[in-house]
């Protein structure tokens, strides 16, 4: 059989029996050209070790689930590809910043949470009208580099805030905050960003790009953060010298 031979070193880790304690298991396995970490790591779990856990689902880099740490980088497994690795030693380890449940699968709550908080989703305040509510090209394009986000916790793991301010807002939420702040659609008040006007928020961040290092889908979170705390200063400002505004 074709193709070389790889060492998977995997941390593993059972929030049941902590006592073990996590340690590293090591899996040879021959790869092919082409193959993906997350295409490896099934085939672990099938016919080496069924006790491996893992996140997967679309396997077309869409739905985040196989969000982890691939050779020390935050990555999805499904676009992965084994080969563009020199070294033939893989190690895999859970994402940072949330607790571990089993193996690779992180507890995923303070994540969603902090995404909860920012109000995810269009608000209106005007009656809904007879028809769609029309939003030019150029609108569409202000906000498409954060619709890009797919939620997979790649730039929560990197971020290290959380690790010493568990109440911090993160990178995603943040950044989904800017996609609906920057929608022409949306009517949410300039007093409701006044939530992430503090440390836990926007000021909150180092802005050492770490998130933007680790989006597998150029998001570029960072550049959220940085527009959110333009408009709060814009929007104080304005109050400042009383010409007003959404409230």
């Amino acid at each position: 059989m074709s193709g070389e031979i790889y060492t998977f070193k995997i941390l593993r880790y059972d929030a049941q029996s902590p006592d073990k304690g996590p340690y590293f298991d090591y899996y040879k396995i021959r790869v092919i050209t082409g193959l993906t970490v997350l295409t490896v790591l099934l085939r672990i779990r099938d016919e080496l070790d069924g006790t491996l856990a893992f996140r997967s689902s679309c396997r077309s880099a869409t739905c985040g689930s196989c969000a982890m740490v691939i050779n020390g980088l935050p990555n999805l497994a499904c676009r992965t590809q084994v080969g563009s690795f020199q070294d033939k030693t893989i190690i895999l380890e859970p994402l940072p910043n949330m607790e571990v449940i089993k193996d690779l699968v992180v507890d995923m709550t303070p994540f969603w949470n902090m995404y909860e908080k920012v109000e995810p989703y269009l608000i209106r305040k005007s009656p809904n009208p007879e028809k769609e509510i029309f939003q030019s090209e150029q609108d569409r394009k202000k906000m498409d580099q954060f619709v890009n986000c797919i939620l997979c916790a790649c730039c929560y793991g990197a971020c290290p805030v959380p690790a010493r301010d568990p109440g911090y807002a993160g990178p995603a939420a943040l950044a989904k905050l800017e996609r609906f702040a920057l929608d022409s659609r949306d009517e949410r008040s300039a007093a409701s960003l006044e939530r992430v006007n503090d440390d836990k928020g926007v000021w909150g961040c180092d802005t050492l790009f770490r998130c933007i290092d680790a989006c597998p889908k150029e998001v570029r979170p960072t550049d959220a953060v940085v527009g959110l705390r333009k408009t709060l200063v814009k929007n104080k400002f304005k109050r400042t010298i009383g010409i007003g505004g959404k409230e």
